[in-house]
């Protein structure tokens, strides 16, 4: 079974193979979402982009990206400097080892912001 270490909580769980980031760190109780997104989000239909994750470690453990998910990441500004390892939670399927970091803050002043 794969193991998502949440980094900023400090906690390992174990989930099946495939299994959804978001529905996983939710019912373990990892707050996924800041502010006012806790309770304005689009609930895992990828619209929103408030349940971004940096995925830190297994990357080519999880699903790659779907069209959603390119789309929403286009516009985002936080996107911009994680290009590679930014993923939303809820588009986002488990299949082996990763560690991610919930609530990334953006990344304004990182090298690809004024290209």
């Amino acid at each position: 079974m794969p193991t998502i270490t949440f980094t900023n909580e400090k906690k390992e769980i174990q989930v099946p193979a495939g299994a959804n980031l978001r529905k996983e760190a939710l019912s373990a109780g990892v707050a996924l979402y800041p502010g006012i997104h806790k309770i304005a989000n689009c609930h895992g239909f990828g619209s929103c982009g408030s349940c971004r994750v940096l995925v830190t470690k297994g990357m080519e453990n999880t699903s790659p990206r779907g069209i959603i998910e390119a789309a929403r990441m286009a516009v985002s500004l936080a996107y911009i400097g994680n290009e590679g390892t930014m993923r939303l939670a809820c588009q986002t399927k488990v299949n082996g080892d990763i560690s991610v970091t919930t609530c990334p803050p953006l990344n304004l002043f990182g090298d690809n912001f004024f290209s």
